[in-house]
């Protein structure tokens, strides 16, 4: 019976020393915050939940530290507000504040997300106002017991057309472009060295249009958009393809097999098709 209440004693003694050790009151000095990356683009346009059609889409984040890993995101939109459960490589953090470090630290309790776990991982969940805008939170390191400042950018170039409401979509219907040829400004922006060798030239059938993009290279095997691969197209000295135009304005994914480097590898890019100033050829 003593040897019971003894180990109830020391059970509830260690739970209280762990309550007592965990102080959320600190914040991260500036030596501890070597790694800082700057991930917020210039010329960003903010997209909030109400451009968005309800349902649940996987989503890209960049973050401005490298010590901060994120391993997947899933957005929940519904009634224009967005949801995000952010996946973590591990629980090395223990809260996330949707605020700054310096307000998570005086902040109470029930006002932090804590890590939780699902058959996918670890995860937290919070509130997103906007994607491809600098979203300020800060991560509570359990190991160091103190808050550190993050910034995240939750990408909308990587959701898939079909979450997009379609009054925020510029198609060649929407901008009324009859059957015929044009030229039509484009550029990628991604991962790789690659850029785009002049206007691509558009071609509009029954208000679908197709673009033919080149590439200042010809080292490039094939091209990915969603689960279509495509191949360059046959007797173009440098690397042309033929891809649908979805939307114009907004960043379309796309993969390159680029053979310029050894082995051939898969690199992500951004393509977009800017609207203003297409002409008629």
């Amino acid at each position: 019976m003593i040897r019971k209440m003894l180990a109830a004693w020391l059970c509830a003694a260690l739970v209280w020393g762990c309550a007592m050790a965990e102080d959320t009151s600190k914040v991260a000095s500036e030596a501890d915050m070597t790694d800082v990356i700057d991930i917020v683009e210039e010329g960003m346009e903010p997209v909030s939940g109400d451009m968005l059609k309800d349902g649940e889409y996987e989503a890209e984040v960049d973050v401005s530290s490298s010590m901060f890993k994120v391993v997947g995101c899933r957005l929940t939109v519904a009634d224009g507000q967005i949801t995000a459960r952010l996946y973590m490589k591990s629980d090395a953090y223990e809260y996330m504040y949707a605020g700054t470090a310096e307000d998570a630290a005086q902040a109470e309790k029930d006002a932090l997300c804590a890590i939780a776990e699902d058959e996918r991982g670890y995860y937290f969940t919070l509130p997103v106002d906007a994607l491809d805008a600098g979203y300020t939170c800060a991560a509570f390191s359990g190991r160091k017991q103190v808050w550190y400042p993050r910034t995240l950018v939750f990408r909308s170039d990587s959701l898939p057309l079909e979450a997009w409401r379609e009054e925020y979509l510029t198609t060649a219907k929407t901008l009324g472009l009859e059957d015929g040829e044009y030229t039509c400004p484009a550029y990628v922006t991604g991962g790789g060295k690659a850029s785009l060798d002049g206007d691509a030239i558009l071609t509009v059938t029954g208000g679908e249009a197709v673009a033919r993009i080149r590439f200042t290279t010809s080292k490039i095997d094939y091209a990915l958009m969603g689960d279509t691969k495509y191949l360059p197209v046959e007797g173009e000295d440098k690397a042309a393809f033929d891809l649908p135009v979805a939307a114009f304005d907004r960043k379309l994914g796309l993969i390159i097999d680029s053979t310029a480097i050894k082995p051939a590898t898969e690199v992500a890019y951004s393509l977009v098709f800017v609207s203003e100033g297409i002409e008629k050829k």
